[in-house]
């Protein structure tokens, strides 16, 4: 995929929304002000106002595409099927906006505009999951909007804990590079393979687990 940000046919007005992606990626929400932006995008703040109106409707406009471009990636690689290829896509995902620094920034606001952002997310989520499984690539899910729910949680968490993540794996979620660097594939993207494709738990101790659960769920229908 070209990368829009290295050419110069991008608009005015995608410019400055481009430059207030880099601003919360960078510096967090309260960093986001036309003058920021502005000198950011090589405009004026009155550019800033008079194509966005306000700082609220900017952070919006931020907001949507950065879910757009999570949603894109998702859904390119979940219909690859099993022949899917994550370093293409990670190399995909390099190309456009700093996604995983804009959320980490973005999540520690708790405000109910990232409580609106999360559950959009999550609903993503479900729809690029089931598609996954229509594709060949995932499994079928008993239920998988708790699924996408616990999935999204976890990987939003880590991206929040990032410093400890780097201390911990000597990886850094926020890298603008990280896409290219092996440690992230070998420290990071391989144990939480590991995790997802043959995981932790013995067959006969998932046996045992998963009867526990549906014996709990027999007890609560009956109880109410």
């Amino acid at each position: 995929m070209l990368n829009m940000r290295s050419t110069d046919d991008r608009s005015t007005k995608a410019r400055i929304r481009d430059a207030a992606i880099d601003v919360v990626a960078e510096a967090g929400p309260s960093a986001l002000t036309a003058r920021s932006v502005a000198t950011r995008a090589g405009v004026s703040a009155g550019s800033v106002i008079h194509h966005y109106g306000s700082m609220e409707e900017l952070r919006d406009v931020c907001d949507t595409h950065i879910v757009g471009e999570v949603r894109r990636l998702k859904t390119e690689a979940m219909a690859q099927g099993a022949q899917v290829d994550p370093i293409a896509a990670l190399r995909d995902a390099s190309d456009g906006p700093p996604l995983m620094a804009y959320l980490a920034r973005t999540m520690v606001d708790g405000t109910p505009r990232v409580t609106a952002l999360v559950r959009e997310m999550v609903d993503d989520a479900v729809v690029y999951m089931k598609a996954g499984a229509a594709s060949g690539l995932l499994n079928e899910l008993d239920d998988p909007e708790g699924c996408a729910a616990v999935l999204t949680i976890w990987s939003l968490g880590a991206l929040v804990l990032h410093d400890h993540v780097k201390a911990l794996l000597d990886v850094d979620l926020l890298s603008p590079s990280l896409q290219a660097d092996p440690t992230y594939i070998r420290r990071y993207m391989a144990p939480a393979f590991e995790l997802l494709s043959g995981g932790m738990v013995t067959d006969e101790a998932a046996a045992g687990i998963t009867a526990a659960i549906a014996a709990t769920q027999t007890t609560t229908t009956e109880d109410s």
